[in-house]
């Protein structure tokens, strides 16, 4: 059974760095994609950044190019999103995700089938 468990959200200040951590269990990262989305409220669930070994190159939303950066630990089978140069608009619940991988990268919520519970991240202006 594949699981997803988060850690790592809370309160920072703007321009602060915050690394969220997904524990994964159930499947190895070499035949999966994984992901990391955040939902906003009253906005849509939105691809921040996704990463499948199998590519090894990383998809970033703009909006965080430059400042966030997914990573796994295989020893650990925990992924890792680092953000750096928070935002008030980066705040949001992040959730990780993974997915058996079939050779394209999906980066939309609807590719994903197994889901974190959703942690919380908030930036003060």
């Amino acid at each position: 059974e594949v699981q997803l468990v988060e850690s790592g959200g809370g309160l920072v200040q703007a321009g602060g760095s915050l690394r969220l951590s997904c524990a994964a269990s159930g499947f190895t990262f070499g035949d999966y994609a994984i992901g990391w989305f955040r939902q906003a409220p009253g906005k849509e669930r939105e691809g921040i950044s996704c990463l499948s070994s199998s590519i090894g190159l990383p998809f970033y939303a703009d909006s965080v190019l430059g400042r966030f950066t997914i990573s796994v630990d295989n020893a650990k089978n925990t992924m890792y999103l680092q953000m750096n140069s928070l935002k008030p608009e980066d705040t949001a619940v992040y959730y990780c995700a993974a997915e058996r991988f079939w050779g394209v990268l999906v980066t939309t919520q609807g590719g994903y089938d197994y889901w974190g519970q959703g942690t919380q991240v908030t930036v003060s202006s």
